[in-house]
């Protein structure tokens, strides 16, 4: 699963959200993947952050709570 989002406030900026399976090696867990990127490269973000799908939930209702 993959999503591609138009960064507000840029002209060419996005966010990238991605499901990445065994991101750190055979061992490591799935992770969901956001990415920005500010010249729209979705495929190479200049920032990114992995977060382990066992928090997802919890992030979810954070972000939540921020609207």
């Amino acid at each position: 699963m993959s999503k591609v989002i138009n960064l507000s406030g840029t002209k060419k900026g996005v966010i990238s959200v991605t499901k990445i399976e065994k991101p750190y090696g055979e061992d490591s867990a799935t992770v969901a993947s956001i990415g920005i990127s500010l010249t729209g490269n979705s495929e190479e973000p200049a920032w990114k952050v992995h977060i382990p799908m066992t928090n997802l939930d919890e992030v979810i209702e954070a972000l939540t709570a921020l609207k």
